[in-house]
C-alpha cells in the first residue's frame, strides 16, 4: 500500500512539476521553439517512463464501496451555457446522440438508450484533479474499446478526439469549446470508459451528463465531460490550437498520467 502511494504521488507530481515549467514559460515558448522542442520531449520521455513503470496494460487501483468519497466535487464546468445542450438536458436527454466519426469504417450515431444497451463496465476509482484535490467515485459506463468495436478504425487512425458541449471561453472560431483526446494505448485499456452513471445514479448536470470519458490514469481534465462526438484522428494538426485539448493549447500537457 505505502509502495503503491509513493510511486502514485512520485508520478502526479512529476506531471504537475512539468505542466507548471509550461505554463510558467508560456511567453518564452512564443519566442523560443528551442524551448518548446525541449518541453515536448519531456512530455514524450514521461509518457514512456510511466508506461514502462506502469505497463500498458496495468489497471489503476480500484476501491470499495465503503472506500466512496461522501462529496465528490465538480471539476471544470458545472453546467454548459448552451443553448443546444438546455434543449437537450430539459428532454432528459432522450434527443441526445453520440456521434462517432472520422478515420472509422463505419461512423455511427447512439443514443443513450442503445449504449446503455451495449456490455458495460463499473469501476470505483480515484479523481485526482490538477488543482490539487481528490476523490473516489463508483462510475458505470460503455468501455471505449467497445464503441471502437462497432464502428472500426481506419489503419491511419493514431488519436480518438472528444468533443464537448461546454463552451469555455466564447470564440469566434470555436476554440473556446471544450475539446480532449487520448492515443490509441489509453483508447482500449479496460478502465477507458464512457461513464453515464455516478454512484449508481444517472450523471448529474455537474458531472457531465449525459456522457463523460472516464480514463483512469490521467489526470482530472483529461476526463472529458458533455460528450457529444467521437473523432479519430491521425494528429492534432487540424484541431484549433493543434495540440490534443482545450487546457493543451493553452500549455498543459497533453499527456496527464499518474
Amino acid at each position: 500500500m505505502s509502495h503503491f502511494l509513493s510511486r502514485r504521488q512520485f508520478l502526479v507530481g512529476s506531471t504537475l512539476g512539468a505542466g507548471a515549467i509550461t505554463l510558467t514559460g508560456c511567453d518564452l515558448l512564443d519566442q523560443n521553439e528551442d524551448i518548446a522542442n525541449v518541453l515536448r520531449s519531456a512530455e514524450s520521455l514521461t509518457m514512456k517512463a510511466q508506461r514502462l513503470l506502469q505497463g500498458k496494460d496495468a489497471l489503476a487501483r480500484e476501491y470499495g464501496e465503503a472506500d466512496i468519497s461522501p462529496s465528490f466535487r465538480v471539476n471544470g464546468t458545472s453546467a454548459p451555457d448552451s443553448e443546444q445542450y438546455n434543449m437537450l438536458a430539459e428532454g432528459k436527454f432522450k434527443d441526445w446522440k453520440l456521434k462517432v466519426d472520422g478515420l472509422v469504417e463505419r461512423p455511427v450515431e447512439l443514443s443513450l438508450e442503445q449504449l446503455k444497451r451495449l456490455p458495460a463496465r463499473t469501476q470505483i476509482t480515484r479523481h485526482d484533479c490538477v488543482e490539487g484535490w481528490s476523490a473516489i467515485g463508483k462510475w458505470t459506463g460503455v468501455p471505449l474499446a467497445n464503441i471502437l468495436t462497432l464502428t472500426g478504425l481506419k489503419p491511419n487512425a493514431r488519436y480518438v478526439v472528444f468533443h464537448c458541449a461546454d463552451e469555455l471561453e466564447k470564440t469566434l472560431d470555436g476554440s473556446g469549446v471544450y475539446y480532449e483526446s487520448i492515443d490509441l494505448v489509453d483508447a482500449v485499456h479496460p478502465q477507458t470508459i464512457l461513464a453515464y452513471e455516478m454512484n449508481n445514479q444517472p450523471l448529474s448536470i455537474g458531472h457531465g451528463a449525459p456522457l463523460r470519458l472516464r480514463v483512469e490514469r490521467q489526470l482530472g481534465y483529461k476526463q472529458a465531460k458533455y460528450l457529444m462526438r467521437i473523432e479519430l484522428v491521425d494528429s492534432f494538426s487540424i484541431l484549433w490550437g493543434g495540440n490534443g485539448g482545450f487546457w493543451e493549447d493553452r500549455g498543459y500537457e497533453w499527456y496527464a498520467g499518474i
